[in-house]
């Protein structure tokens, strides 16, 4: 589903070069996840805004079933990303605060269904909120209305809206609380498989990615340091940089 091939992206600042992503090379399955882990700041998230086109990249490809992302025009990228959405970490700051529920999830439906009006796109609307967990009731509500993890809920419909082969989900769960995260990762995995959907999770929890995902990849100052399936990156690290993460993760002693 998704090829990423000798990705770089460099920024330019004060005379110096910021190698935020550096040769990264990845293969996303189709209705696979990958969690992608590693520090804050290590560039997972401007890897993500690199596949999604929101920052160009310096050097190397992307490839969405082989289609050359890297390639393509703006207006050619704002119809090829229909096929690819994006969730973001805040629930309170990727939400417009103006629009109700049912804008939002209306206006993103209406980007792969332009004919949708009326009661169809209100069942339409309400379809989508049942499908991530929510009453269809409160589609005349606005943001602050809702809890944090309402608000991811919100957010995850708007990704689906579109009807998207692959989501990138950049720390969906670290702003919220903990006894939410766990409902919302199940929400997601169940999303994956019945939707068929493929999905790059980030998150620097290596324990939450190990709950979510099929394969793992370790990130470490732009580049990928060990990669694998979930399992054996967990049971069998080869780099250090893996092994530190792994003895970050509490354990509850008696």
């Amino acid at each position: 589903m998704l090829r990423i091939e000798n990705l770089c992206t460099y920024f330019h600042a004060k005379g110096q070069t910021i190698k935020a992503v550096d040769g990264v090379s990845l293969e996303v399955s189709r209705g696979e996840i990958l969690g992608l882990v590693g520090e804050s700041g290590c560039g997972k998230s401007t890897l993500s805004r690199t596949v999604m086109q929101l920052i160009p990249p310096t050097s190397g490809k992307i490839f969405l079933e082989d289609r050359d992302l890297s390639g393509l025009t703006p207006k050619e990228v704002r119809d090829e990303r229909l096929n690819f959405q994006m969730v973001f970490q805040d629930p309170y700051a990727s939400l417009n605060p103006r629009m109700t529920v049912f804008s939002t999830l209306a206006e993103a439906l209406k980007r792969r269904h332009p004919n949708f009006a009326g009661d169809e796109l209100s069942i339409k609307v309400g379809e989508l909120m049942e499908k991530v967990g929510l009453a269809p009731r409160f589609m005349k509500k606005y943001p602050h209305e809702f809890s944090g993890g309402q608000r991811q809920r919100i957010a995850i419909a708007r990704a689906l809206a579109p009807e998207p082969k692959l989501i990138i989900a950049d720390e969906p769960v670290s702003a919220l609380d903990v006894s939410i995260q766990s409902q919302i990762l199940n929400l997601l995995t169940n999303l994956v498989k019945d939707l068929n959907l493929t999905m790059i999770f980030i998150s620097h929890d290596l324990s939450v990615v190990h709950y979510i995902a099929d394969k793992i990849a370790v990130m470490q100052r732009g580049k990928i340091v060990e990669k694998g399936t979930a399992d054996e990156v967990m049971e069998q690290a080869q780099h250090d940089y893996t092994k530190t993460l792994l003895s970050a993760i509490p354990h509850v002693t008696r």
